[in-house]
């Protein structure tokens, strides 16, 4: 029995070692993740004040599109060329890019220079959070990298809720073009720290990169952010436009699953989806980003329109979800290192979530702050079980040497399904907004763009139409959350089909042959 037990002392050393090292880091990993987040969220309650001095109202969506879709189509991009070349310096790399985009933008004199270095921004943002994910799953064993997760939860959340109340702030007491430069001493900070304490396994693998693959994919992925963002808005769903991008993104998407059939070094690699996890977890990913950041987008708007709460109040009126989060979040970290068991938390979770979306469907125009914030409780704990096991599944489904694939894979999907349950959602909102107007108050016409409705209009109106507006957004916003339902619920069936498969218990950089490490 003694000898059985005589090995496990250097592992264990072993294990303490490398929880040292990933506590040193994490700050500046969570840091950089903390930009990617935040201007990703902050940028919209500034619009009106860069179109007053900028102009181009009409291309006002392309500041936030162009971001979105930068960083939607590099995410794979960095995944594999990490797997493939180590990831500090490409971190290093994104950190800088995003800068150089921030401070560009914060010195744009026309809404074009503004569009252009967005997309900049972008193109470093796609890598902040695949490459803080992927470390992780380098530095921490599968077993024990739950509990890390839950910190990176954490922080998206608290961006979540943060940057619009940061950004109306900035706005408001210093200009608009703050919004971009406060990211300069932030990732500043985040690019010297990491470079004195990020250690990494140096690779380097002498294949060639799939290029013929990723501009493919990009091209499909652009097809589909485009086709969910001017559908229903700018363009019918049913116009050539529409219709053209959606064939676009199918012969997109058929070309590239037989380029990445054939390259030898391909960007997502096709046998990673022969693993029953890892398609699982993606359709997750995907109908949870579909579900949660497209029917999230109208929670503000319901608080700051029926239920009378100010911009900084409706963002404070979010945090019992986000407190929802953190404590599944925790729970599902300590529950995965310490028993190595995880199959039944994503399936509470996608319950939880099902059942948040199912109450906030049931939201009306006297629900009290104190009962929708019950109800967001229910959806945060449901979706920081969900959230945090899926990254975790989808690292430990693959080999060590695709953590970076499968982590910006996940990552992917998301963001795919959040782009397309904005868009959708917010051609369903409007539609059931005038509808709804239509019905109670058919002499009212108020103006809607992608779903959004000024709140100071609103407030202005007569007490008996505000009335009627009042029962209109509340149906609109009914009718998103019952449109997102189906998403969770199935989300919640597909959880049953995952297998638990063993948590590995030694993280790839801890393997006898890793190699030297480099600074």
């Amino acid at each position: 029995m003694a000898d059985a037990q005589a090995p496990s002392a250097p592992g264990a050393g072993a294990s303490i070692g490398m929880r040292r090292e990933i506590l040193v880091v994490l700050p500046g990993l969570l840091l950089a993740i903390m930009l990617a987040m935040l201007d990703q969220l902050i940028v919209g309650t500034a619009l009106p004040r860069i179109v007053g001095d900028l102009g181009g109202v009409a291309h006002l969506s392309w500041v936030v599109t162009a971001y979105v879709l930068a960083s939607t189509i590099t995410t794979p991009l960095y995944g594999k060329l990490g797997d493939m070349y180590g990831r500090k310096k490409l971190f290093m790399t994104a950190i800088v890019i995003f800068l150089a985009g921030s401070a560009l933008a914060g010195l744009s004199q026309s809404m074009t220079m503004l569009i252009t270095f967005r997309a900049i921004q972008g193109l470093g943002a796609g890598g902040l959070m695949v490459s803080a994910i992927a470390i992780i799953g380098d530095l921490v064993s599968p077993r024990e990298r739950g509990q890390y997760m839950g910190y990176i939860m954490a922080v998206m959340m608290i961006a979540t809720i943060g940057g619009p109340l940061l950004g109306g702030w900035i706005t408001e007491s210093f200009s608009w073009r703050w919004i971009f430069y406060i990211n300069l001493p932030i990732g500043g900070v985040a690019l010297a720290y990491l470079a004195a304490t990020l250690k990494l396994p140096k690779r380097h693998i002498g294949h060639r990169v799939d290029y013929l693959g990723a501009a493919v994919l990009a091209v499909a992925a652009t097809a589909v952010v485009l086709a969910a963002t001017w559908g229903g808005t700018q363009y019918a769903w049913l116009s050539p436009q529409i219709i053209g991008l959606g064939v676009v993104a199918v012969l997109g998407v058929a070309s590239f699953i037989w380029i990445e059939s054939r390259a030898a070094e391909p960007i997502l690699p096709m046998h990673i989806f022969r693993g029953r996890n890892f398609s699982l977890v993606s359709a997750l990913s995907f109908l949870t980003g579909l579900a949660m950041f497209g029917a999230i987008t109208f929670l503000p708007l319901y608080q700051q329109t029926v239920q009378g709460a100010s911009p900084t109040v409706s963002g404070l009126l979010l945090t019992p979800m986000m407190v929802g989060v953190m404590i599944t979040s925790l729970i599902s970290g300590q529950v995965t290192t310490r028993t190595g068991r995880y199959r039944a938390l994503p399936i509470l979770g996608a319950a939880g979530m099902t059942a948040g979306i199912g109450l906030l469907s049931m939201l009306g125009v006297h629900t009290s702050r104190v009962t929708s914030a019950l109800f967001m409780v229910v959806l945060g704990l449901g979706m920081g079980f969900l959230m945090q096991l899926t990254t975790l599944l989808a690292q430990n489904s693959v080999e060590p040497r695709d953590i970076g694939v499968a982590s910006s894979s996940r990552l992917f999907f998301q963001q795919i399904g959040g782009s397309i349950g904005v868009a959708a959602f917010g051609a369903i909102f409007a539609r059931r907004l005038q509808d709804a107007l239509t019905t109670v108050s058919p002499n009212v016409h108020i103006a809607t763009s992608g779903g959004q409705l000024n709140p100071a209009t609103v407030k202005a109106l007569p007490p008996a139409i505000q009335h009627d507006v009042f029962y209109a957004i509340t149906h609109a916003v009914q009718s998103v959350f019952l449109w997102a339902l189906p998403a969770t619920v199935l989300a919640f069936a597909l959880t049953w089909f995952l297998k638990e498969v063993p948590l590995r218990g030694r993280a790839p950089a801890e393997e006898p042959a890793a190699p030297e490490l480099v600074g």
